[in-house]
């Protein structure tokens, strides 16, 4: 087993430096190690020997989960994650809500004090843009970004892009869809800048004019020389594509969200006809009307098992960090 922090996970030998941040931070040659350490977790964790070893890795060690706003496959999967590792866990699901947010104390002196109580690691989500890079910069332990506004989910871009390598065994050279609330979801921005780390892929950007993908994206793909473009007829891009990425309407960053047409935005059994039987369909959850329910059982929807993929990708990314202490 190969436990240690990539360099480009961490900046520097402080291990206040060691924050994960933003999808930016791996190189492909980054990304194949972590994904070689996330199958030997996976199959560490399939026997009950294989957990007992797991369970020793970090015995003693704490990590925290602050989450300014709501979740349940993150914060549970990270939680798992550590709690295979033999870790302690402190949380707290709605910070904003249930903390001295509430009183109107900064992210940064609130991560100020929990760097004082010995946790390993910080895992914050946060609906405000930028929230979670303030906080790593006052921290004197490792940060891991776990949503960060509308800015970056660099967890999730991992777990997605882990998927799609086990599916294609590779990560150039593909056409992928990405679709519905591409303005305001932070999945696809991390998602379209680990593509762009590899030649030869195309990102189609399905939505509406007012709900397309940011200026910046388009310009780290520009300069990475990743080909997109962006329409608003689904069915123009499904022949020989290999994985439609679909996400929901982010209603909790909307003014109105039922002034936002979604009509001929859903994945369901007539996409189903025309999409590829080579092709996956992935989703970061939670799923509410833009995958219809019988899509579930086609073998193309990949979603659940991506969700899955979740708990591994974390273990190998908290291990890393932790065998640094």
């Amino acid at each position: 087993m190969c436990r240690y922090l990539a360099s480009g996970v961490a900046y520097g030998q402080n291990r206040s430096n060691m924050h994960i941040l933003s999808a930016d931070q791996f190189s492909q040659n980054e990304l194949a190690e972590l994904f070689n350490q996330v199958d030997e977790l996976r199959k560490l964790d399939q026997s009950g020997k294989g957990r007992r070893a797991l369970a020793g890795f970090h015995s003693g060690e704490q990590v925290c989960t602050l989450f300014y706003e709501p979740s349940t496959r993150t914060r549970l999967s990270f939680e798992m994650a550590a709690a295979k590792l033999g870790m302690g866990i402190s949380s707290t699901e709605c910070a904003s809500l249930f903390s001295s947010a509430i009183k109107g104390e900064t992210i940064e002196d609130t991560v100020r004090v929990l760097s004082e109580y010995g946790y390993a690691a910080i895992i914050i989500r946060s609906k405000e843009d930028g929230a979670v890079v303030r906080g790593a910069a006052a921290s004197k332990v490792p940060v891991i970004n776990a949503g960060d506004g509308m800015g970056e989910h660099p967890t999730q871009s991992l777990i997605d892009v882990y998927t799609i390598q086990r599916q294609f065994g590779r990560l150039n050279n593909l056409r992928v869809v990405m679709g519905g609330d591409l303005k305001h979801g932070r999945t696809v921005r991390s998602l379209s800048r680990l593509l762009a780390k590899y030649p030869g892929n195309h990102i189609s950007y399905v939505s509406v004019p007012e709900l397309q993908i940011g200026g910046d994206i388009k310009a780290v793909l520009k300069k990475s020389k990743t080909t997109f473009h962006e329409t608003s007829d689904l069915y123009s891009v499904l022949p020989d594509t290999d994985v439609v990425y679909w996400t929901r309407l982010q209603k909790e960053r909307l003014k109105n969200p039922e002034a936002h047409d979604t009509a001929g935005f859903v994945i369901d059994d007539q996409v189903l006809k025309k999409l590829p039987k080579k092709t996956i369909i992935l989703h970061p959850l939670p799923r509410v009307d833009e995958i219809a329910m019988e899509v579930d059982q086609d073998p193309r929807a990949r979603y659940f098992e991506q969700a899955g993929n979740g708990l591994y990708i974390r273990m190998a990314l908290l291990d890393r960090i932790i065998s640094q202490r």
